[in-house]
């Protein structure tokens, strides 16, 4: 037993509570913010090695024994999701100093960055499953706060939507806890995969594993998205950034481990669900990234095609794409913050983020232009950078299961986001300058950091992709065989 999987919630959280009392200290703000994310990295970094040397790491809080206490779990697939988003985080703090504004820093938009923060890496790292439902509510309600600072009118009206569909999700959320310990009498993820296989998932189980799959699709976009594209397009570019890059992964990662390791013994029902959710959000998320002329929409699109991708590799449920699916999801984290960064940049030195009222902004800034478009290419999964070698793995894990019109569609899709942020770059970059952006160059000063620390990732990722996965193989063991789990939890 070791006391790391709770640290990566601890540093965030007390980091929070101290950014409380600092309210008109800016500075003092965003050294102990950054200082706070370099630490989290590190330890990141630690429990990842300590995983691959020894094995899943597990912490029974108050000396409890599973199933009766509270028990933090890190195996490889949640602790490469921690590392990621650590470090996504941490761009998108650097990208915030310049860009979030004065006053919103003032109303303690720190505070609320890292409480969101919280919520994440304890989705990731909890082996309880109401839990989980507690770090669900934690990340939702810093959400709320994030989406609505500032006060316009567009978040406004955005912000009732988002809590609308959040609140119905966490309503039935909890409601699908309870009928699942009124059936199975635990709420440890571990025992909860036992007793599961002891009683036989069917009837009511199967009730109840609908349940959880509506809750964890609406939460990450696979069901019902149209909430997304407008309320990702309310906040500033920084929290748009934060929210396309970890919300929906919360969701897809409560999928993933829900039914892998409690409901995978009828996947003729769940699965089979999983898969047309997951063709219908990349066919809808790419009419949607096509169809839309300004880049917030088109950005938010690219998110959905991309929850669907990732659902595709669970569908398919081999071995290949579950390790593609682990892959991709690191690789989407990285590349989605490094898009939205990039797309809060174009805005600001266009003043608009209408595509028509773009144009020749490649004269000026050659650097963002050519960013942009090595991003696009490694979205769209062009060989040597990051997004190929998950989309490798999830198109060959799918044609292994015999699913041939689900990867024609993953493939197509991928088409889609090229067609998309091509026409991005097209209309931004090139052509003639419009009028109303002719003005003052921005400085970027203080933004570069980010937007290139991303970018060397995204391309080391590509090239060092079998190192990567010698990493991701571990996550895909875990998620293919649940008794790894198991017993590293229940082994006391």
């Amino acid at each position: 037993m070791s006391n790391l999987p709770v640290f990566p919630i601890l540093i965030p959280l007390c980091t929070a509570v101290i950014l409380m009392f600092l309210k008109d200290k800016i500075a003092v703000q965003r050294f102990i913010s950054a200082l706070s994310a370099i630490l989290n990295i590190g330890v990141c970094l630690i429990l990842v090695n300590r995983i691959d040397q020894n094995g899943i790491q597990t912490l029974n809080m108050g000396g409890w024994m599973p199933p009766y206490g509270i028990v933090f779990v890190a195996d490889m697939f949640a602790a490469l999701l921690v590392l990621t988003a650590s470090i996504v985080s941490f761009a998108i703090l650097l990208y915030s100093f310049r860009s979030i504004g004065v006053e919103r820093e003032r109303t303690y938009y720190y505070t609320f960055f890292h409480f969101l923060l919280v919520g994440v890496y304890g989705s990731f790292l909890t082996g309880d499953i109401f839990n989980l439902f507690v770090f669900f509510e934690v990340m939702l309600i810093s959400s709320y706060a994030l989406i609505s600072l500032g006060g316009t009118k567009l978040q406004l009206r955005e912000t009732v939507k988002y809590l609308l569909i959040n609140i119905v999700s966490s309503t039935l959320f909890v409601a699908a806890v309870a009928y699942l310990y009124a059936a199975v009498g635990t709420l440890n993820m571990a025992h909860l995969s036992l007793r599961v296989a002891e009683l036989g998932q069917g009837g009511v189980l199967n009730v109840i594993a609908m349940m959880f799959l509506i809750v964890f699709s609406l939460k990450s976009g696979l069901l019902l998205f149209f909430w997304l594209p407008g309320s990702y397009a309310a906040p500033p570019s920084a929290v748009r950034a934060l929210f396309g890059a970890l919300l929906t992964k919360v969701g897809l990662y409560a999928i993933f481990r829900t039914f892998t390791l409690i409901f995978y013994h009828d996947p003729g029902l769940t699965h089979t669900w999983i898969a047309w959710m997951a063709a219908a959000t990349m066919i809808l998320g790419g009419i949607g990234a096509v169809a839309y002329n300004d880049i917030a929409r088109i950005l938010n699109y690219n998110v959905i095609i991309s929850v669907g991708f990732v659902a595709f590799g669970l569908a398919a449920a081999t071995g290949d794409s579950l390790d593609g699916a682990v892959f991709y999801l690191m690789h989407d984290m990285l590349a989605k913050g490094l898009m939205f960064i990039l797309g809060g940049i174009i805005i600001s030195i266009a003043g608009t983020d209408r595509l028509k009222d773009m144009g020749g902004l490649i004269k000026r800034y050659p650097f963002i232009g050519w960013m942009f478009f090595t991003l696009a290419l490694a979205l769209v999964g062009i060989p040597p950078l990051s997004g190929f070698a998950g989309k490798v793995l999830l198109i060959r894990g799918g044609l292994d299961a015999g699913m041939l019109t689900m990867s024609l569609i993953g493939l197509a899709s991928s088409l889609l986001v090229l067609y998309s942020l091509m026409k991005v770059f097209r209309l931004a970059f090139w052509g003639d300058e419009k009028e109303q952006v002719k003005r003052e160059p921005i400085k970027l000063k203080g933004v570069t950091v980010s937007v290139v620390g991303l970018l060397v990732l995204i391309i080391l990722m590509g090239f060092g992709s079998e190192w990567v996965y010698s990493y991701v193989s571990q996550a895909g063991d875990v998620l293919a065989n649940p008794t790894l789990y198991i017993e590293a939890v229940m082994k006391e």
